[in-house]
């Protein structure tokens, strides 16, 4: 809640951006505007205000200027994201249809992004979330076990073969690109949950190609150019003319049908141009994972889509395993832990990577950012394959007790604005405990280790104590922050805050202060003891850090 509060910018002066969502996991940037209109269809206006957005935001400084307040301060993380080389995403959300008018405007605006990200190199696409969308993006949400993605997919208008291959059941199907953009899930990324990456891009070189074919001239040739979609199903049914798909999900083809999708105007009015998709009857999930790879090896997977099968994650897994039976290490995404293992010793290689990044190279900043962990952070990360099982789970520990502080309880009163930041802000809780452990040893420039942390801590029955502390001295380095006089026209943002270096200062001085204030409190002497105590470490127990910048 608190999250979606601080992205929504509507109101007076919000010069047609109603949210900014600055989506780090996928490098990417979403514009959304919002038309709730009664009537069954509305024209062009609400685009070309989705429009006036993209010319704005390419002059951010006049913008800044004219901009409401909620709107100025995501200006500054958006121009970061800009420069970090993120793509932008438009989308107008409306409880209507287009016109046909309108279509025909989409279509010219789709084909103007385009040229301009071959251009000006600013990669940007236009989408239209309507009555439908909307509709299956509930339904998909309000789904809480195992939530799966059912369609009818009318093959009237398509040829279609099917067989029996190794007691699989098989159907090869020559759909046209007007059929492949109503497959629910592409844009919202649910139809690929079990691919091994989600979307690449407008920027991506093979997608720019594929754009190009569909706008250009040679259209008609697009099924011989594309090596095809391949789809799995838990359970599928052919009636006539009617498949029905249950459990759907594109294991190769995300770049293409997101590509697709991107030129949907376009799209829409075409009837000479076709792509082949395959769709298997696959509900062995060990089976549907080998296939989601393969089918993605013949061409460039990046390092950090892959990195489930590196021999040093691996070896940790192993590892931790052994040590741990009831606990369960989940390196692919996607994948859930057998029911019989113990949730706290669950843990997920996204997020051990991002405390590791925390903890031991002392940089929450760079915590959120998965692309930049596993592909510029990972050798520094995971160059040790003997790390501790011990150590790993001690770091999910101290996590599991920092997120119980982040409920919507909000037991440390942390103020919204850090509570809006819960996508990253709990990393730099993680790293101030390990800092108060640092600060009380006297050891500012090493590491302690993070399972000697928990145990003697643990063992004094402080661990609620030393995560409330570096929680409260978290929450006091962004109110000095805030606090802090800005040059003329620059609006404090706690987004780039919490990801600039300048931060962790902030958040050592705020730990000092905090453990000085308690010789002033009642009894405050015998709790600062207590601390002391609970946080005692020998000086093998602490390592420097690794380097991460």
């Amino acid at each position: 809640m608190n999250e979606t509060r601080d992205d929504i910018t509507d109101g007076a002066g919000d010069k047609q951006i109603d949210a900014i969502i600055i989506d780090d996991d996928n490098s990417l940037i979403r514009i959304i505007q919002g038309k709730f209109i009664q009537g069954d269809v509305t024209d062009a206006e609400p685009l070309r205000e989705v429009l006036s957005s993209w010319i704005q935001i390419k002059d951010l400084a006049r913008l800044q200027n004219v901009a409401n307040t909620k709107l100025q301060r995501k200006l500054s993380e958006l121009a970061n994201a800009l420069d970090e080389g993120y793509e932008v995403s438009f989308e107008l959300i409306t409880t209507s249809d287009l016109t046909e008018s309108a279509q025909h405007d989409l279509e010219t605006f789709q084909n103007a992004l385009a040229e301009l990200g071959e251009n000006d190199g600013l990669d940007a696409t236009i989408h239209v979330i309507d009555n439908s969308e909307l509709k299956r993006r509930y339904e998909y949400a309000i789904e809480s076990d195992n939530p799966s993605i059912n369609y009818k997919l009318n093959l009237a208008d398509s040829k279609f073969m099917s067989h029996e291959i190794a007691g699989t059941r098989v159907i090869v199907a020559v759909l046209p690109l007007k059929e492949c953009i109503k497959l629910p899930g592409i844009n919202d990324g649910t139809l690929f949950q079990k691919n091994v990456r989600q979307s690449l891009g407008s920027s991506n070189a093979v997608n720019k190609g594929i754009r190009n074919t569909i706008t250009g001239d040679k259209r008609s040739d697009f099924f011989f150019f594309h090596n095809g979609v391949t789809a799995l199903c838990n359970k599928m049914e052919l009636n006539d003319d009617i498949l029905s798909l249950h459990g759907l999900s594109v294991v190769n083809g995300c770049q293409s049908l997101n590509t697709i999708l991107s030129c949907s105007a376009t799209v829409k009015k075409v009837d000479d141009a076709f792509i082949l998709i395959r769709f298997y009857e696959i509900p062995q999930r060990d089976r549907a994972d080998k296939i989601s790879i393969f089918t993605n090896s013949q061409s460039a997977v990046k390092a950090r889509d892959l990195r489930s099968n590196d021999k040093r994650v691996l070896a940790i897994k192993k590892a931790y395993e052994l040590k741990y039976p009831n606990g369960y290490f989940i390196t692919k995404r996607g994948e859930t832990a057998p029911a019989d293992r113990a949730k706290e010793q669950v843990i997920e290689l996204s997020g051990l990577a991002k405390n590791l990044v925390a903890w031991h190279s002392q940089r929450p900043n760079l915590s959120y950012g998965e692309t930049k962990i596993f592909d510029k952070y990972f050798e520094t990360l995971f160059r040790n394959k003997d790390y501790a099982p011990e150590d790993v789970l001690s770091l999910n520990l101290w996590m599991i007790q920092v997120y119980k502080t982040w409920g919507v309880e909000n037991p440390l009163n942390l103020n919204e604005t850090l509570l809006a930041m819960r996508a990253y802000a709990p990393y730099h809780h993680l790293y101030a405990i390990a800092m108060f452990f640092s600060i009380t040893n006297n050891q500012v420039e090493r590491v302690p280790n993070p399972a000697k942390a928990y145990e003697v801590a643990l063992k004094s029955n402080m661990v609620d104590e030393i995560v409330k502390i570096a929680g409260i001295s978290l929450n006091m380095a962004l109110d000095a922050a805030a606090n802090e006089q800005q040059p003329a026209n620059r609006v404090f943002s706690p987004q780039n805050w919490i990801k600039s270096k300048t931060c962790l200062a902030n958040i050592n001085g705020a730990i000092r202060t905090s453990f000085g204030t308690l010789l002033m409190m009642p009894g405050g002497a015998e709790i600062k003891k207590k601390l002391t105590d609970a946080t005692l470490l020998k000086a093998e127990d602490f390592e420097y850090r690794w380097s991460a910048d």
